[in-house]
This record gives C-alpha cells, sequence and structure tokens, in this order.
C-alpha cells in the first residue's frame, strides 16, 4: 500500500498528551508513515490523563499495569482498544540518537509537537538539540520543512511568548489547543478533535473531525 506521506509526531510532558496521540491514530489510518517520539515526562501524563492511573510509584496497582502496558505507542492503542496499522508507525526514545530522524538527510513532510512543553519551546527557540525531540525539530526547521508546535500553558510568561515568536522566526507555526464553541462541543473528545483539525488544516490533509465554520 502506497504511503499517504511521513510524518514525525513528538509528544512531550504537557497537559494535552491526546491531542498527539489522537493526531497519530488519525495518521495511520489515514495511510501516512509516522515516527513517534515520546518523552518520558509524556508517559507519566499519558499515565494520568489518558489511562486515569496513579503516577505514584507506592500506589501503582500491578494489576492495572498489566492491563494498561505504558512505554509504547502499539500497546497503549490495544490497550485502549483503538485500531491503527501500527506497521506505519516507528518509535524512538529521546535519547535515540542513531534514529533516522536526527539527520536532514531523512525525508519527511512534517513535524508536530503536540502537545510542546514550555521546556521544549525554549530548547527549540534557542536551538538546545539536547535530545531527539529537539534535534528533530531542529532538523525540520533547517531543511525548510512544515513544523508545527502546540503548546499547552496558561498564562503565558513573557519568556513563553518570546521563545514562541522566536520559534515562528525560525519557521515554526504556533498552533495553541484553543477551546472553540462555534462547532457546539459535546464533550472533550470533541475539542481534541478540533485541535487535530487544525493541524490538518495546516498539514493540508482533508478531514471530517469538525464542520468548519459556515458549513
Amino acid at each position: 500500500m502506497d504511503s499517504q506521506g511521513r510524518y514525525i509526531v513528538a509528544i512531550t510532558g504537557a497537559s494535552g498528551a491526546v491531542i498527539g496521540l489522537r493526531l497519530i491514530e488519525f495518521l495511520l489510518n489515514y495511510g501516512a508513515d509516522v515516527a513517534a517520539i515520546v518523552s518520558n515526562a509524556a508517559w507519566t501524563t499519558i499515565r494520568l490523563e489518558v489511562l486515569g492511573l496513579s503516577t505514584e510509584p507506592d500506589i501503582i496497582n500491578p494489576e492495572y499495569d498489566k492491563r494498561f502496558p505504558i512505554g509504547n505507542i502499539p500497546g497503549l492503542f490495544k490497550a485502549l482498544s483503538i485500531e491503527v496499522d501500527t506497521m506505519r508507525l516507528k518509535e524512538y526514545r529521546p535519547t535515540d540518537w542513531q534514529a533516522p530522524i536526527a539527520s536532514g538527510s531523512s525525508f519527511f513532510d512534517a513535524l508536530v509537537v503536540a502537545p510542546c512543553s514550555m521546556k521544549t519551546l525554549s530548547a527549540i527557540a534557542n536551538g538546545y538539540s539536547d535530545t531527539l525531540l529537539t534535534r528533530s525539530v531542529d532538523v525540520s526547521l533547517k531543511e525548510g520543512r512544515r513544523t508545527i508546535l502546540v503548546p499547552r500553558e496558561t498564562p503565558l510568561s513573557l519568556i513563553h511568548l518570546e521563545n514562541m515568536v522566536k520559534a515562528k522566526r525560525a519557521g515554526a507555526d504556533i498552533l495553541p489547543p484553543v477551546l472553540e464553541f462555534y462547532t457546539r462541543p459535546a464533550g472533550i473528545k470533541d475539542l481534541v478533535n478540533f485541535t487535530v483539525g487544525k493541524i490538518l488544516n495546516l498539514l493540508n490533509i482533508k478531514h471530517n473531525l469538525f464542520t468548519p465554520w459556515g458549513e
């Protein structure tokens, strides 16, 4: 089966990991190849926000760990009964410096950091490539490829805003997961789909995750 493109999706430890997971799910079902990078902090967030499990070691239930394996996306999708073509998914740890996406010679259509923590934003804005995640963003920017950052923080300090301006000037799109009401969202799923849909709009990928204004 021909690929519908190659994309990198990075998930950091900011609140809203479900946005990145939903984007990966959509892209895989769309027929795209996805390279995913999930930070260590992101797995803690996934445990708390997606699986609803404790992050405190002394009260973690090992039986829950058997039912909800974390540390790899296919295992997570399986635990959540999400059907995806995992053959199109390649995962990398933040320390996998030998990964192809660490080099500009590796082609991909676009990169999305969803959600993007303020720590990651700061590293991106200042060219501090201390992990595969920030290195892959550095590659995307230097190669002139579409780079979308989904910063998840509020309120924003002057430092945050200045880092966003730096990243924008370097070529990144800044797409905060802003609440919307004109589509009359029924719950969190609709709000997540709206943000993912806005990302897909920037990637020029058609979708039906929400109804555009006036249609």
